[in-house]
């Protein structure tokens, strides 16, 4: 996965929204370029009228993995993302990158990996600021206790698509389309 800055050139927005077993979701591209992924009633999602234009057409190759990917057929994503965040929050996000699918890290073990174990409380924010859910798996991170803390989609989300990655499908996702 390639993940760029964003630069402070102007940027042309695009969005759509499509559906998914967890609701509608709404991918925003930069110049084409995926660069968030929000799920209805997000903590931190902007307001509507900062994705730019409708358009679906920077999305076909986003929307055939998500759909991969919700089939069950897909483990991992091969997208270049346009990620806006500081360098911590982007440092976490990368990290995120590197979590296994079917597996959880902690906080801790993130701030530790980072090279920061006492950051775990910095690492649980910028993961919550994370705009491209899902893809960037900040639905991996539980607390250190391995109860479910936080998630920006809401915990009965995060809890699904644990068990849907764990193999646990009964409740998990059907097909997208």
């Amino acid at each position: 996965m390639t993940t760029t800055s964003t630069t402070t050139s102007p940027v042309t927005k695009q969005h759509t929204v499509i559906d998914s077993p967890y609701g509608p979701l709404t991918l925003v591209a930069d110049d084409g370029v995926l660069c968030a992924l929000y799920m209805s009633d997000q903590r931190h999602r902007p307001p509507q009228e900062t994705f730019g234009v409708p358009d679906p057409e920077p999305f076909g190759e986003v929307i055939r993995q998500l759909t991969e990917y919700f089939a069950g057929e897909r483990t991992d994503f091969d997208l270049p993302l346009n990620l806006a965040g500081t360098p911590f929050q982007r440092s976490v996000w990368a990290e995120l990158l590197k979590i296994p699918y079917g597996e959880t890290r902690t906080y801790g073990e993130l701030a530790g990996e980072l090279g920061r174990p006492g950051a775990s409380r910095a690492v649980g924010l910028a993961n919550g600021k994370n705009p491209v859910g899902i893809i960037v798996p900040c639905h991996r991170v539980i607390g250190a206790s391995g109860s479910l803390t936080g998630y920006g989609g809401g915990l009965d989300r995060k809890q699904r698509l644990l068990a849907f990655e764990s193999g646990g499908r009964q409740d998990g996702p059907q097909p997208l389309f």
